[in-house]
């Protein structure tokens, strides 16, 4: 299946600086993006992936890498992370970028060419990533450019050295951040108030989209104007819209990826972002809140399909850390099966438990959890389903086993359809048994029975087409149990 045509398509996130790493280690070399081998691209295609998402290929710069090497509280997280760390494990913070060119430690931009091409001839599309708010220490538009990072007073930094510091040549700047946390020490904040700032920062889009085909937009919600002036008291023309534009007049089927949160998934849908992460339906699946997670997959479907949904990313502690096996295995079955694009972090289909800092370029060695492995392998060999790319989405009503038990509100169900196949998503997402009715749909033929395979288990279930229409679908499950049924019709035995 082609990128393009999938609706709801699925994508891996990579970190290209760890893989490299290990790489180097196989090969007793400095490894490129050249070396990743054919034979790993086609197993991404074979796992039914239609976009791969290399995190950390832009150049990064020695003043931000100091930071990094000296931080106290970062260096509690790469001891944490990795037992025998060296210095050469940090290189930076890949989102402090010195230079929007592939870094000429993985290949520079001729490497990332040919391994586009590559990704290309299996299938898959590339995205990349662009980090809007803030640069490096080392990028040139800190020292050697007026008016393009925030500058700042003597008793901004004495109030606030938290959010400030002091360069070499006397000049005091603002850390990159958020409002709600401390500045990133290792980065310099974006001007975004200047129209010269943000003409520099559109070139660059339609630049580095150029060597892509997607990119995932990190922090996207501080470029909003309300956003960028309850942080700095600055006011800002509005920024997305008219960027994504510009790219998209180049390259209409290009794609916008947003890291967002605050419940702005909509309003940045609406500037020209083509999908947006779900950060509320990662929550509740994580605090383990079935109704709630069922209201929201009540939503409009239109904005359900621009929505990314993931149970892991760099960003978040390894699920595998936060859940049991079984409730993993039902959390990963809401969120790849719902509409939307499917985000799978590397390393989360093994039952990995390391998070590795965006720093650190090397990570430990795991071992892979065999149940999860053998899960997400029947899993992604349903995905490649057709059906589950560009068929119909429903969520599905449970009722009441027998009045007065209420359980069925803790079951999720899903269908996906087309002229030809159902298939069904049942998961009890709850700590003990739930019982309930399914309310279809089933398909619709002249057979009078219905076959239910668990494309997950051995599970095969025969029910009679007349019960089902009168009652619905009887489930019984244990905890955190789970199903993909296949649903097909079939005569009566005689």
């Amino acid at each position: 299946m082609s990128p393009c045509s999938s609706q709801n398509p699925l994508l891996l996130q990579v970190n290209t600086r760890v893989e490299l790493t290990r790489l180097s280690l196989q090969l007793g070399r400095a490894a490129t993006l050249d070396d990743i081998a054919d034979q790993q691209i086609a197993s991404w295609q074979n796992d039914g992936y239609q976009w791969v998402w290399l995190l950390g290929v832009w150049q990064t710069g020695e003043a931000s890498r100091q930071v990094s090497r000296t931080h106290p509280y970062w260096q509690q997280e790469y001891q944490q992370t990795l037992a025998d760390l060296t210095e050469q494990d940090i290189d930076g913070s890949c989102f402090a970028i010195a230079d929007y060119q592939v870094h000429s430690k993985q290949g520079g931009t001729a490497a990332l060419a040919r391994l586009r091409n590559r990704l290309a001839q299996h299938g898959l599309k590339l995205m990349l990533d662009f980090v809007p708010n803030h640069v490096a220490l080392d990028h040139p538009w800190v020292t050697q450019s007026d008016n393009m990072v925030i500058k700042a007073t003597e008793q901004q930094l004495r109030d606030q050295p938290e959010n400030y510091c002091r360069l070499h040549d006397g000049q005091i700047i603002a850390y990159g951040r958020d409002p709600h946390l401390p500045g990133w020490p290792d980065t310099a904040q974006l001007d975004y108030s200047q129209p010269a700032l943000q003409q520099a920062m559109t070139e660059t889009l339609i630049a580095i989209a150029k060597q892509c085909d997607g990119l995932r937009c990190d922090m996207a919600m501080l470029q909003l104007p309300e956003v960028f002036a309850r942080t700095w008291g600055l006011t800002m023309a509005p920024f997305w819209q008219q960027a994504i534009e510009r790219v998209k007049s180049n390259s209409a089927d290009f794609v916008f990826m947003a890291e967002v949160y605050w419940d702005m998934e909509w309003q940045l849908l609406q500037l020209g972002f083509d999908y947006a992460y779900d950060k509320r339906l990662y929550d509740r699946l994580l605090t383990i809140e079935p109704e709630a997670i069922r209201d929201h997959l009540n939503a409009d479907l239109n904005y359900q399909q621009g929505l990314v949904r993931f149970i892991e990313n760099h960003d978040e502690v390894r699920v595998s850390r936060q859940l049991s096996i079984e409730q993993h295995q039902a959390a990963a079955l809401i969120a790849l099966t719902a509409p939307g694009c499917r985000l799978i972090h590397q390393g989360q289909q093994l039952g990995y438990r390391v998070r590795i800092t965006p720093h650190l370029i090397r990570g430990p060695n795991e071992l892979t959890e065999p149940s999860l492995s053998e899960f997400y392998q029947q899993l992604l060999a349903c995905l490649k389903q057709p059906v589950f790319h560009n068929g119909d989405w429903h969520l599905c009503d449970c009722t009441p086993a027998w009045p007065e038990n209420y359980s069925s509100n803790r079951i999720i169900t899903m269908s996906w359809s087309n002229n030809e196949q159902l298939f069904l998503i049942v998961v009890n997402y709850a700590p003990d048994a739930s019982q309930g009715y399914l309310q279809g749909p089933f398909i619709d033929n002249q057979t009078e029975h219905l076959q239910f395979n668990d494309l997950l288990s051995e599970a095969r279930y025969l029910r009679d087409r007349g019960e089902l229409q009168d009652k619905g679908l009887y489930l019984d499950l244990p905890a955190w149990h789970c199903h993909l049924f296949e649903v097909t019709g079939t005569l009566a035995s005689r």
